[in-house]
């Protein structure tokens, strides 16, 4: 067994930085991520780089990765720094969906924290945090079923991940947002139960 109890060791690995995050606009649905231009900036590869390169990853690492251009982005690069055998895509790992606030501004997504926070009703039909939580957790029981042994990346979205670290630490996952924020390109340790703070 490895830390924490889990057959592999996981570290979570948020985007570069977007042309998405660039322009300031919400890019949640798979569809519009498809429907233009939301890769990565020149800064995000040199982001994901320089991660990867800090990272320790050894070559034999499994990188798992959300569909979207930002996130399969980022993971090709760290898999090509590294040497590791290429990248799954895994829709478990795709952005939280904003609703109605999709391809608006990231100001929109305060409005959708406070609720979380709240414990309200999820706001303008965004994913609610326990279902993000959900199909981001399952791939983690997935592969702790077909692996053992592995170095795993998770690489995914600021809020996606924020939340899947937050269940994992034994918080609400509605309360991920009383974590620090990853940073574009950041890269923390995966531990049930164990310190999810930034470093």
């Amino acid at each position: 067994m490895t830390e924490a109890g889990l057959a592999n060791r996981y570290r979570v690995m948020r985007h570069g930085e977007s042309k998405a995050n660039a322009a300031g606009v919400i890019v949640s649905s798979i569809g519009a991520d498809r429907g233009g231009d939301w890769g990565l900036t020149g800064a995000g590869r040199g982001q994901a780089l320089a991660a990867a390169r800090a990272s320790g990853l050894p070559a034999g690492t499994l990188i798992c990765a959300s569909d979207f251009a930002r996130a399969s982005q980022t993971a090709a690069i760290v898999a090509g720094c590294v040497g590791a055998d290429g990248v799954t895509l895994a829709p478990e790992l795709r952005e939280r969906y904003f609703g109605d606030l999709d391809g608006g501004s990231v100001a929109g997504y305060r409005r959708v924290w406070a609720a979380d926070e709240a414990g309200g009703a999820p706001v303008a039909g965004a994913e609610p945090a326990a279902a993000v939580f959900e199909r981001a957790a399952a791939l983690v029981t997935a592969l702790e079923v077909r692996y053992a042994g592995r170095d795993v990346l998770l690489v995914s979205h600021g809020d996606t991940l924020q939340i899947l670290l937050a269940g994992f630490a034994g918080l609400d996952p509605a309360r991920h947002r009383r974590l620090a924020p990853l940073g574009t390109a950041e890269i923390r340790p995966l531990l049930p139960g164990g310190e999810a703070e930034g470093r």
